[in-house]
Order: structure tokens, then sequence, then C-alpha cells
């Protein structure tokens, strides 16, 4: 191992906090250090989580339709028209209090689909739990929650909490004090609200809410008794600067879990084209972010497979965590490819009851890739 990155290892675990300059010089590291690295990151990694593993499992629960204008969100209806010559469906009247419905000549490059059912949500539930996965996450691509789509996350949290032992974790957007209480009373441990990049690089990326919008929304999850999973995404034009402003900010906020993205850039949105980031730097990303944050849950998130390809497995070394069977408007990995992976590399899976378990991928075989909806292709930078 490199004595530098033995030596930040080793301040990591005495507690100490890493340096602007010491984080700035391992996105610098040289490629022929790379397994120097991982080794310096894994030593941290391994004092706080062992070799163990949680997977993660996303629910799109509400897609597309979204008023915001994310640059890197299919997801958003500012981001693409319907064909010409298409009828737009008939969209139902909203009550009163509800969102503006949108623009009927305008879709999603996503596509649009109306909230799932409680019934729904809770088959996706179970479908984690048999992947073995500890968290399972509902999404809704929104500003933030309508009183409607509350009491159907609401609602099928607290069956999923009555049938199984499952961590839940939601991502509705932007809060209030009052809805994040009614979250937490139901059932939901944890709440998904990332930051995406610096505040200084924000405003080039959206501009329909700001990045202090965000940090609120964090701070009101912490208040009402959710943990706080907040990350963002590697890719999206940012300078060094920005990536480190990103993980030190994260640190200020202390959240739990902080989720690495690797843009996948999608057809339709403001960042379509964008190069994919080079394997070797995500991997030093993610090493950066474990030094930085040494007892946080660290999770490689959305674009793990396409950026990092080959060398995923190297992302267990400095990450504890990842997501399976897929994200939320691209296929990713089954449950029997990450089982694979997880147990060739001599890692174990952690559940929500706190069991380490061996990964199985006979177990899980069967589950194959799961039923979405229409999904985009993947881009090729």
């Amino acid at each position: 191992m490199t004595p530098m990155w033995s030596a930040l290892a080793d301040k990591a675990l005495a507690g100490a906090v890493v340096t602007r300059d010491e984080a700035r010089a391992v996105l610098h590291a040289p490629v022929d250090e790379t397994l120097g690295l991982l080794d310096a990151a894994f030593r941290v990694r391994r004092a706080h989580w062992g070799r163990r593993v949680s997977l993660h499992v996303l629910e799109n629960a509400k897609l597309g339709a979204c008023p915001e204008d994310c640059g890197f969100c299919s997801q958003s209806q500012k981001h693409a028209s319907m064909p010409r010559g298409a009828s737009p469906p008939a969209l139902p009247a909203e009550p009163a209090g509800f969102p503006p419905p949108r623009d009927s000549l305008r879709s999603s490059p996503s596509g649009e689909a109306p909230i799932k059912s409680v019934d729904e949500l809770v088959a996706g539930a179970r479908r984690a739990y048999a992947a073995r996965a500890k968290r399972y996450c509902m999404v809704t691509a929104t500003r933030g929650p309508s009183q409607r789509d509350l009491d159907t996350i609401c609602a099928a949290a607290t069956q999923i909490k009555a049938e199984m032992d499952i961590e839940l974790c939601a991502s509705l957007g932007l809060l209030t004090e009052a809805k994040a209480v009614r979250l937490a009373s139901s059932g939901v441990d944890r709440f998904n609200h990332n930051l995406e990049t610096s505040e200084r690089h924000y405003g080039k990326i959206v501009s329909t809410h700001t990045w202090q919008d965000r940090v609120a929304t964090v701070q009101i999850a912490k208040r009402a008794g959710m943990d706080t999973c907040c990350g963002g995404i590697v890719g999206l034009g940012e300078t060094l600067d920005d990536l480190l402003d990103l993980a030190f900010a994260l640190r200020e906020l202390d959240v739990d879990s902080v989720p690495v993205n690797f843009l996948d850039a999608r057809p339709g949105t403001p960042l379509a084209g964008t190069p994919l980031v080079q394997p070797n730097f995500a991997l030093r990303a993610l090493c950066m972010f474990r030094f930085v944050h040494p007892r946080t849950d660290l999770r490689v998130a959305g674009g793990r497979e396409i950026t990092l390809r080959a060398l995923q497995v190297m992302a267990l070394y400095p990450a504890n965590s990842i997501f399976t069977q897929g994200y939320l408007t691209t296929a990713g990995a089954t449950p029997h490819d990450d089982h694979q992976m997880i147990r060739d590399a001599g890692f174990e899976l952690e559940l929500a009851s706190g069991e380490t378990v061996p990964a199985d991928p006979d177990a899980v075989a069967h589950l194959g890739a799961p039923t979405r909806r229409p999904s985009l292709p993947v881009a090729r930078g």
C-alpha cells in the first residue's frame, strides 16, 4: 500500500477529519496506485462495516410528469413533448389543493404513470425481501408529495412493516414538517433527498428549486426522526472542487447514508450525450467519499453497471451497499448477478434484522429481471 494512502486510512480510523487537500489528492491518484488506494479505503470500510454488503431496492412508485427541471432526469415534464400528431391522454381534474395538471401536450422522456396502488407497493416490498434486500425505497417523481400520494405511501409503509422485516426508505421530493412526521409515524425509517452537486454548480443543473431547499428537506427529515440518505451524481459537468464541496457539505449535514451515482445520461434530457465517467475515476471518487465519511453507509448507486463495467466488484471495497433489481428508469443487475458478485468476492449480506448471511445466487435466481414500466435505453458515451 502506498504510504500516503495508508496514512490517510490511519487518520480516518483515528477519527480525524481528512483535509480538503488530502481528499483532492485521492481524486488525482495515479492509475498505478488504484489497488493501493482501494486497499486503504477498504481498511476504513472494514473497520466499520466488516465484509457486510446491504442490498437496496428502488420502487418507482410514480413515474414521470414531474414539474421540476433537473437536467439529468428523464422524469421531468419539461424536457420533452408528445410526438407530433399523437393524441394526448385525457387527464382527470385534480382536487383543490393539488398541483395543477401538466400541459397535456408534453410528456416526460421516461413516460408517465400515476402512483401505484398500495397493493402494488407491498408486492414490490415482497420482491425486495425475497431478494434479501435490507432496504426498500419508494420513490415518486414530484416536487413534493401531494396528500393523495402521501396517503398511499404511508398506507403501504404501515402494511409492509406489519408483514416483513425490511427497512423502508421514501424519496418524495421536498417535505414539510407535518409530512415528515407522518412518514416517520407510518414506519418509514429513512428519507432520501440528494444534494446532487455543489451549491455553486447546482443552478446550472436545476432552476425550479434551490440547493438550500434540498438542505432544508434533509434537516426536516432528520428532525422528524428518520435517518437521512443524501448524496449526489458524479458526471454533471462539475469540477473537482464541486465534487469536494459536495462531499464535505454532506459531512457537515451529518447524513446517515451517502449514495454516489454516476451519470447515465438519458435521451431527451439537457444532459443527453454527456460522456460516461471513467471507471478508474469513479473508483477514486468512491474512495474519496469513504475517507471523508468513514462511518457512513456508502452506496454505489445509479450508473454502477454502465460506468464501472468489469470493475464493479472493486466498488465494494470503499462502498458497503448497492442497489439491485435496477433503477428508476433504467435496468440494472439482477439479484442473481449481485449475489454472485458478492459471494465471489468473499463478502456477505447484511439484512434488516442485523443478521449477516451468505449471498446465495441460486436462491434468488427465480426473481430474474424485475418487471418495470417501460424504460429508456441505456445511454452510451
